[in-house]
């Protein structure tokens, strides 16, 4: 995990939340059905589990979190804005409570559970919400785009997420790899070395993400 000492991640991650929570709050009850980029999920299994990780990580930032029962995905019915709106002010309450950062969080669903140390942790969930926020918006049809500072900043995080097996098991949050998801031909340019590749797309093919995905047409 990149060195986060030397940034303000709980500026970061509260951010990306408030990213995700914009897109979440354009989700219409209607549309829980619709397909994602990750992998089988639809985007009320995708809301479900963005709710629940928000509660795991507050738990764990409380000194709880150990037992997997406190990540359990959460439904979102027929609220989808206002479910995910409490989790996200939950989670920022708890990563905002003063002493947090000198606190380490266990996370039972990451490696052996840790503990991990608490600036870490946060960087998971600063990752997540940036890249789960991406998938919401276009899985409702748009086209988001994140501050420049966000991406730079999420970028190495994403480049040390494990590979292997993880990423292939039935819901996986983060699919294999892609082609190219590093930049190969030198930082910004593409395997080629013929041009700039976006650095929220790499982030993307990193995490197993297409970043041209689009959902299917109706009919």
């Amino acid at each position: 995990m990149t060195d986060t000492q030397d940034v303000d991640i709980r500026a970061l991650d509260g951010r990306a939340l408030q990213a995700a929570r914009s897109y979440v709050d354009r989700v219409e009850a209607a549309a829980l059905d619709r397909p994602t980029p990750c992998g089988a999920w639809t985007l009320g299994q995708l809301l479900a589990h963005m709710t629940g990780q928000n509660h795991g990580f507050a738990a764990a930032a409380r000194g709880g979190g150990r037992a997997l029962a406190e990540w359990a995905d959460r439904p979102v019915g027929a609220d989808p804005a206002g479910v995910f709106a409490a989790s996200a002010a939950e989670v920022a309450a708890a990563f905002a409570e003063e002493g947090v950062l000198e606190r380490a969080f266990w996370l039972p669903e990451v490696r052996d559970g840790g503990p991990f140390p608490a600036r870490q942790a946060i960087a998971f969930h600063f990752l997540d919400y940036l890249v789960h926020g991406w998938d919401v918006a276009v899985s409702i049809g748009l086209r988001p785009a994140f501050d420049a500072d966000l991406v730079a900043a999420v970028l190495p995080i994403a480049a040390l997420v494990p590979a292997g097996p993880a990423r292939e098991v039935p819901g996986a949050a983060f699919g294999p790899v892609l082609e190219d998801a590093a930049g190969r031909g030198g930082a910004g340019e593409d395997a080629t070395g013929e041009g700039a590749v976006d650095p929220f797309d790499r982030v993307l093919r990193l995490l197993g993400r297409d970043p041209n995905w689009a959902p299917p047409r109706a009919g």
